[in-house]
């Protein structure tokens, strides 16, 4: 079958970016793998109607509210390969199957790579985020951490300082400068500069490598990031490096390099939450549609 359009990714971007083209009366497929970015997370945020809702019952509600529309088909499965041009894409799925449509919806996501720091990949989600938007309000004025990972760190402990009292754990990855420190001596941000060692308890508190505990309500970082899947590059597309890992190079309507192609969601923006991957999703489908009218 020919596919109006095509979307990768089932999460939150790319089922709002099905629901604008379905309720468009074309007919379109959603290719899911089900590994949603904040899987890890217990409740999401900052989303109007839906905040403190876990992460999966929006998904879920979502999913059922899309396939009610009798035009859209799901499947469940990793696309791995890609080719073709305008109206006719072919999408190829791990299992071997081959899907083709004329338009392409690219909202893949990205997998998160955490510093190597015992204890700190399994209280992801839950005691380590990445987002104050999203987690910072339940913290309730803690004293809040950010593990240093990445240039930005510093930039995320002045923005977190907002929820809390901060402390910045350097971990002999960054060396603020003489301008920073200034900063983040304004924004009252306590720099630590012993190494971490662990981290440990229910709200990730940390163990340096000197003995001390210093405990924290929650407890910040910036990962790298990776698109999932390869489409995006086998089609073409533009890739840019952002500033935790490459993003796919998106115009204001969500159109890639490639004529047909479109992308949405944390795979073409470098800050990610379910209301900017909703409506990145949007844009993203009714600027597919119209190019279905108008080329």
């Amino acid at each position: 079958m020919l596919y109006d359009a095509i979307v990768v990714g089932g999460g939150y971007a790319g089922q709002s970016a099905a629901l604008q083209i379905a309720r468009a009366r074309r007919n379109v497929l959603v290719i899911d793998s089900g590994l949603r970015r904040n899987r890890f997370a217990s409740h999401a945020h900052g989303f109007l109607s839906r905040d403190g809702t876990p992460p999966g019952e929006i998904a879920d509600i979502a999913r059922a509210q899309l396939l009610a529309y009798p035009n859209v088909v799901w499947v469940e499965g990793r696309a791995v390969s890609a080719g073709g041009e305008q109206d006719r894409f072919e999408i190829r799925m791990e299992d071997g199957e081959s899907h083709v449509g004329r338009r392409v919806v690219l909202a893949t996501g990205v997998s998160d790579t955490l510093a190597d720091v015992p204890g700190l990949a399994e209280r992801w989600g839950r005691a380590v985020f990445h987002c104050p938007y999203c987690h910072g309000y339940e913290l309730e004025s803690g004293t809040i951490g950010v593990l240093a990972s990445h240039p930005m760190s510093v930039h995320q402990a002045e923005v977190v300082s907002d929820w809390g009292s901060t402390i910045l754990f350097t971990n002999g990855v960054i060396d603020p400068d003489e301008d920073q420190i200034a900063s983040l001596g304004r924004r009252n941000v306590v720099i630590e500069t012993t190494p971490v060692s662990e981290i440990i308890g229910d709200d990730a508190d940390i163990r340096l490598e000197d003995g001390r505990v210093i405990e924290l309500a929650g407890l910040f970082t910036v990962p790298k990031t990776q698109i999932t899947c390869a489409v995006a590059e086998e089609l073409g597309c533009a890739i840019s490096e952002g500033m935790t890992g490459p993003v796919i190079t998106v115009d204001e309507m969500k159109k890639t390099s490639v004529v047909g192609v479109f992308a949405c969601g944390d795979a073409a923006r470098m800050a990610g939450s379910v209301a900017l991957a909703v409506g990145d999703g949007a844009m993203a489908g009714a600027a597919a549609h119209q190019s279905l009218i108008f080329g």
